[in-house]
């Protein structure tokens, strides 16, 4: 799927390999400008794509959000599309609340929650001086719909669903649309080692999984990919405050047999 963003500039947050790879891969094959941004090195990913650049960006790091924000402006002059993409999970402390570690909690509320905070809130300034912007908030079913063992990534991506919305409420007036997507199992390279490659810690647990789908199958990072597109497109320009839910249907209702 393409969309015509030419003259648009976007920031793509966790765009050195996965779901952030393939949005800010997107974004670029349809014209963007894109800054791929990553604590990681993301200059091979930026290399690979027309009108790629690689920023580095720790999103608990705000200095390194500024520099960021300020080099897309001083660049190209504005901002128009930020995707909050960068997070992190557990996969050590699968533990009930009674017994998960508070420095865990911190950790993942930092980058998942805080983080998106702070690059919205930079990024957010910019867009209110050109009247117009779009910000896309990935955040996850979990945030929707809590799964066990995972209390701070459930309730980190739970504040994700409802900042995007207020920040809908706050940011519409000056032209700013913002709008989130909730992807459920996506296959991207740390899925492939935790549930399907030998010695995954989940490997035994997939089928159990699949069995919530309906499509049977876990989603690709291309999937996630095409629905940002379609919250970035200029012609959908009445999508505000939504949380696109991108599961396979997981998320529907029962579907395993009984």
């Amino acid at each position: 799927m393409k969309v015509d963003l030419s003259g648009k500039v976007s920031l793509v947050t966790g765009a050195a390999r996965g779901i952030g790879e393939a949005i800010a891969d997107a974004l670029a094959a349809s014209g963007s400008r894109v800054l791929y941004a990553d604590c990681l090195d993301a200059g091979p990913a930026a290399a690979k794509s027309p009108g790629g650049l690689a920023v580095r960006m720790d999103v608990t790091n705000r200095a390194e959000i500024d520099a960021a924000v300020d080099r897309a402006v001083g660049e190209f002059g504005r901002l128009d599309i930020l995707v909050n993409n960068a997070g992190v999970n557990t996969m050590k402390h699968r533990v009930t609340i009674d017994e998960f570690p508070r420095e865990e909690w911190d950790r993942i509320l930092a980058v998942d929650l805080t983080g998106l905070y702070e690059v919205s809130q930079a990024v957010a300034r910019v867009m209110r001086r050109q009247q117009s912007g779009r910000i896309i908030n990935i955040a996850s079913i979990v945030g929707l719909v809590p799964l066990r063992l995972q209390c701070a990534f459930a309730a980190a991506k739970a504040g994700v669903v409802n900042l995007t919305k207020a920040m809908a409420i706050e940011l519409g007036p000056s032209g700013i649309l913002v709008n989130g997507i909730a992807p459920g199992s996506i296959m991207t390279e740390g899925t492939k080692q935790l549930f399907y490659g030998e010695g995954g810690i989940f490997r035994d647990s997939v089928q159990k999984m699949l069995d919530h789908v309906p499509l049977g199958r876990p989603g690709t990072p291309a999937e996630i990919a095409v629905a940002v597109l379609f919250l970035a497109d200029p012609d959908n320009s009445y999508t505000n405050g939504h949380v696109l839910t991108v599961d396979g249907g997981w998320t529907a209702g029962y579907a395993r047999e009984f």
